[in-house]
């Protein structure tokens, strides 16, 4: 009896030092954005965690941290660079204050049409700017569709640029969307997303600028009656990781990682579409307007922009080539 006793025991403690043995091994990702949990991102994110498991056999797991629970795009990525933080995701329009070549895709109509601007995000330009932010310890992993961005508002729709003029506008932290919207005419006023609806409710601004998903989860249409879709610019979101994190997992592993976030944007890319036009049936029930404007009036205010990034000879390249994409 005391022989069986022994022999259990040891079973139990061999059990109980494989399984700590297997737990330490886990390596686990931290990832946290400022989206809601039924945003086509956060969804994505969600299939990325399953498949990296299913990929590294475990060894990888993703832990998300949705709704801004550990702060603003710009906080995550801060706690990102001293390696508090190893992922998150931001919009392009964040993080060009970080990796600065990243302004081209804020640039007002650089795309001729959703395709060209996959054409040009998987290519050649879109893989060079992921290494952007290197020398800021951030790299890019891959982008995510975020759709384009048009004006909502709370008295008018926008018909052309000249409806802008005296609007305060919500835009991100974004050099390149100040000199957007001032080029519109209008008064760029840079709110965090979380405090932005009660700043519409208040009046601290007129209206802001996103996508239908975005226009819509937010619930901003309860206040903003009018959606006016002159979509003027594409920006894209962008998945990214500390350098600190990624230099701690071997070739393979980061391969491991490098596919599940592939997944995750192909998955991705067929939910927005479905959520994009969900959104717009759901606010036009709700009683906002939504109206098509004319673009060329709006196209013609920018000119300016590109005439000022020409000067600028890796600015100009980037647009070139992304004008020349297929």
């Amino acid at each position: 009896m005391k022989l069986k006793s022994t022999i259990l025991f040891s079973f139990l403690i061999l059990l109980i030092f494989n399984q700590c043995a297997e737990i330490s091994q886990t390596k686990t990702l931290k990832l946290a954005h400022g989206l809601d949990v039924s945003h086509s991102v956060h969804l994505a994110m969600v299939k990325m965690g399953e498949d990296l498991a299913a990929i590294s056999g475990n060894k990888i797991k993703l832990e998300i941290y949705p709704n801004q629970q550990l702060g603003t795009e710009r906080e995550c990525i801060e706690l990102l660079q001293i390696g508090s933080l190893d992922m998150t995701k931001v919009s392009v329009g964040v993080l060009e204050n970080f990796a600065p070549k990243m302004k081209v895709f804020g640039l007002p109509f650089l795309f001729r049409d959703r395709q060209h601007s996959f054409s040009v995000l998987d290519g050649p330009v879109g893989k060079e700017l992921l290494d952007e932010g290197l020398d800021y310890w951030i790299k890019g992993l891959g982008y995510y569709d975020a759709g384009s961005r048009s004006f909502y508002t709370k008295t008018r729709p926008i018909d052309s640029p000249s409806d802008l003029k005296g609007m305060k506008i919500r835009v991100m932290e974004s050099p390149t969307a100040y000199e957007m919207i001032k080029s519109f005419g209008g008064s760029p006023t840079p709110i965090s997303w979380g405090e932005l609806y009660t700043s519409l409710q208040q009046g601290v601004v007129d209206g802001a600028e996103n996508n239908p998903p975005s226009f819509y989860l937010s619930r901003h249409y309860e206040v903003c009656k009018f959606y006016s879709i002159d979509e003027h610019t594409v920006l894209p979101d962008v998945l990214i990781i500390g350098t600190n994190t990624w230099n701690r997992f071997t070739k393979e592993e980061q391969a491991w990682i490098q596919q599940a976030v592939h997944n995750s944007v192909v998955h991705q890319r067929k939910l927005w579409k479905i959520a994009e036009q969900e959104a717009l049936d759901e606010v036009i029930k709700a009683g906002v307007q939504v109206s098509y404007p004319d673009k060329t009036k709006f196209r013609a205010t920018v000119n300016g922009i590109y005439e000022r990034v020409k000067q600028d000879k890796e600015m100009a390249r980037l647009v070139m080539e992304i004008q020349e994409t297929k």
